[in-house]
């Protein structure tokens, strides 16, 4: 059963330092990652973790090395999408190493897990929140579905295109999206996007194709609709969202949100 865990929004600052001056990303991902290998022996066999963008809240060489540093304790390998908070340089400077960052150019990358594959797209538009994919991205997608021939697709961005309801984020996700849908409608297999940005856990359904944003390890973007609510962060419980698949009863992949706890209490039915 090919899995992967769906880490997002990590948002890492300097060490000491506070997201908002509220928000302890650091021993959020912390807790991540101990939670993560704590349950591994009871979630089968997974490959990897993805990282879905916002590494880190400003793009400095400190804080990719402070997220560096939080994730060698991580018992997967990793791969990872920039987010808006993220630097195309800062992330090949620190990451540039690593068999899944291209040498140059946009950071796309398509991992094949067997019965499914999924294509990591860049769509960080550098000095904006919003998300755009570039031409060359549109090219890029292409070639892969091309290439996969009708295989099973998970399609990996920083910025969704499936609405979430809060105003400010809806306008900064990703604005050439329904270009995206129209390839993924047209694709002979079965299609899914996996996103984050939102901080939260929010699936739905967009033609053919299913969409999860996953939630982050750390902060939320706060659910208040009213028309004078300020944009505003959550503390709330973080989580990060294990993607596999199933052969039985029929062949699927699932998404499964796991909280983030350490040796949750767990009793017989």
């Amino acid at each position: 059963m090919p899995a992967f865990i769906q880490i997002s929004d990590p948002h890492i600052v300097a060490k000491g330092a506070l997201v908002c001056g509220h928000s302890d990303t650091a021993t959020a991902l912390r807790t991540a990652v101990a939670s993560i290998n704590e349950r591994l022996p009871a979630l089968g066999p997974v490959d990897c973790a993805i990282v879905t963008g916002d590494l880190t809240d400003h793009g400095t060489d400190e804080e990719y090395a402070h997220f560096a540093e939080i994730m060698v304790d991580l018992a997967l390998p990793w791969l990872a999408i920039p987010g808006n908070h993220d630097t195309h340089d800062g992330m090949r400077k620190a990451f540039g190493h690593t068999d899944w960052m291209p040498r140059n150019g946009a950071i796309h990358w398509m991992r094949n897990f067997g019965p499914f594959a999924v294509i990591g797209l860049d769509t960080l538009l550098e000095g904006a929140h919003h998300g755009w994919l570039s031409e060359e991205g549109f090219a890029y997608v292409d070639r892969c579905l091309s290439d996969l021939n009708g295989q099973p697709v998970i399609v990996a961005t920083h910025h969704p295109w499936l609405p979430c309801g809060i105003v400010p984020m809806d306008q900064d996700n990703l604005r050439n999206g329904a270009a995206l849908m129209d390839l993924l409608e047209g694709y002979d297999g079965v299609a899914k996007m996996i996103s984050g940005h939102v901080h939260r856990s929010i699936s739905g359904q967009i033609g053919k194709v299913s969409c999860l944003i996953g939630p982050s390890t750390a902060h939320s973007v706060h659910r208040d609709l009213r028309p004078d609510a300020v944009h505003s962060l959550a503390i709330e419980p973080g989580g990060v969202t294990l993607h596999s698949w199933l052969e039985t009863p029929q062949p699927m992949l699932i998404s499964d949100v796991l909280p983030l706890s350490l040796k949750p209490a767990v009793w017989p039915f």
